[in-house]
């Protein structure tokens, strides 16, 4: 049973021993002075990398493939729905570290840790998603939650890096004990804490007040964690404040970790119409707030945050339908966003000379025509203009509403994205149209990021020819937790 139980976790346990072995690999060679005291950054990103990649090798060749498996009785389990949110975490982070080891090379950044720190939150995220239990979740949560407060603070002579990682700490800390008081109340009143066992019991039974506030309290806490309206706050500030590939992380592998954590607690568990009525109206304030709030933006830091958090929005209609079509467009929404967040992740990056308001991309159409086409389809992909990817997503969720009965979702949401395409076209505007006060030439693009904006913008554009496979992974994902 404990061979099985291992066979089961053996790419968590890889990913961690790897990164043990990693930490101690840049302690005794960073400060060795018989050594020179070597920068390790750069070396530790690249083995970062290929410990990722060996992950997502075993998780892609999982054991037990064709059927779901429960280990560590009852706390974690494996199926088709945690092998596609673990792939897709994986495949996103490596893409993440990947595309900043180039910034790590001209920031002159010493400091070995910060991938470290990446590694180790991405051994949480697994565990986040393949959790089955209530301890097991919140434990993998915190993990991740401390190992992000570090990152936020990583910059350790700017103030704003500073600022940030402590709002964090201090939001974070206050949202996790929400969380915690929610899971208790759901151990006092039914005396488990199993996902399985939670679906079993007849709720009748069960004090309707009682339930429902820890059912409140854990929405609560899991909406502050993929920054939903009204649980937004700390988002601006953090992003604005953290380093850009730091906030490329948090922007994409968090959110699949606690979206997949989600479904699984509240779809497959405790599902009730009532309980989903709080994602309803989560999803109406982060749609109609982020896309007001976004049209006054001038940093591109700040406007990115408020761009996500409106693609929570979009991603909640999907949650609130639960129903097997609404998880499959979530899921089909999730992986587009991924492509869109990391293209554009991949030219910022590229472009981080004096990058700090939109106006300073004016022109960038006549110094890199090549880099300024692509950052516009993928504008022109996230305000939904068809036939990009990003229309496609928001048809599947728009088309998931309307099969429910939630029409007002989907006309908040159409209206919304009409508006949105405002503030998304003002970024082609400004690289097109407008002259920036001063000039910058933009050193060229490192192989890793052109490849990687090759991939996502290829995937962007011509998404629609052929989405058959994305379709099939999604459909099976999203049955095994409405079966």
């Amino acid at each position: 049973m404990l061979i099985h139980d291992l066979l089961a976790i053996l790419p968590e346990i890889f990913l961690c021993c790897a990164t043990i072995l990693l930490l101690m690999y840049g302690a005794f060679f960073s400060t060795s002075e018989r050594y020179g005291y070597p920068p390790l950054a750069s070396n530790i990103g690249w083995l970062g990398l290929l410990t990722v990649l060996i992950t997502l090798l075993l998780t892609v060749s999982h054991p037990f493939p064709n059927f779901a498996v429960c280990c560590f009785h009852g706390s974690l389990i494996f199926d088709h729905f945690t092998l596609m949110n673990s792939t897709l975490v994986l495949a996103s982070s490596a893409c993440v570290i990947l595309m900043s080891l180039e910034y790590f090379k001209q920031e002159t950044f010493n400091s070995f840790e910060f991938v470290i720190l990446m590694l180790l939150s991405l051994c949480s995220m697994l565990l986040m998603i393949s959790a089955y239990d209530l301890i097991a979740m919140y434990l993998a949560i915190e993990f991740q939650s401390l190992c992000f407060y570090v990152l936020a603070a990583s910059k350790r002579n700017s103030e704003f890096s500073t600022e940030a990682g402590l709002k964090y700490f201090i939001l974070g800390a206050f949202s996790s004990g929400i969380l915690l008081l929610g899971c208790s109340l759901i151990y006092g009143f039914t005396g488990t804490t199993n996902f399985e066992d939670l679906a079993k019991i007849t709720l009748l039974d069960i004090p309707e007040k009682g339930i429902f506030l820890a059912i409140l309290l854990i929405a609560v806490g899991f909406l502050f964690k993929i920054t939903a309206v009204p649980f937004h706050m700390w988002a601006p500030d953090v992003y604005e404040g953290s380093p850009t590939f730091v906030m490329a992380f948090f922007s994409i592998a968090p959110k699949v970790a606690i979206l997949a954590n989600m479904l699984r607690l509240f779809v497959s568990s405790i599902y009730d119409p009532t309980w989903q009525q709080i994602f309803f109206v989560c999803s109406l304030a982060s749609m109609l707030f982020a896309t007001l709030a976004a049209m006054s933006q001038k940093k591109i830091k700040r406007f990115l945050a408020y761009s996500s958090i409106g693609h929570v929005g979009y991603l909640l209609i999907g949650f609130s339908c639960g129903t097997v079509e609404g998880i499959q467009s979530l899921l089909i929404a999730l992986v587009i966003y991924i492509g869109m967040s990391i293209n554009l992740f991949a030219v910022l990056l590229s472009l981080r000379q004096s990058l700090k308001y939109i106006a300073d991309l004016g022109a960038l159409a006549k110094t890199n025509p090549v880099l300024a086409l692509t950052l516009s389809m993928t504008m022109f992909s996230m305000a939904g203009i068809p036939p990009l990817a990003g229309f496609c997503s928001k048809f599947y969720l728009f088309f998931a509403a309307l099969g429910c009965g939630a029409v007002l979702l989907a006309l908040v949401g159409v209206l919304t994205s009409v508006i949105s395409c405002f503030y998304y076209i003002r970024f082609v505007k400004v690289m097109y149209f407008e002259t920036p006060k001063r000039w910058v030439v933009y050193s060229p693009m490192d192989q890793a990021k052109a490849i990687l904006l090759g991939i996502t913008f290829f995937f962007v554009l011509f998404f629609f020819l052929y989405p058959s496979p994305l379709f099939l992974i999604t459909h099976q994902a999203a049955l095994c937790l409405c079966i």
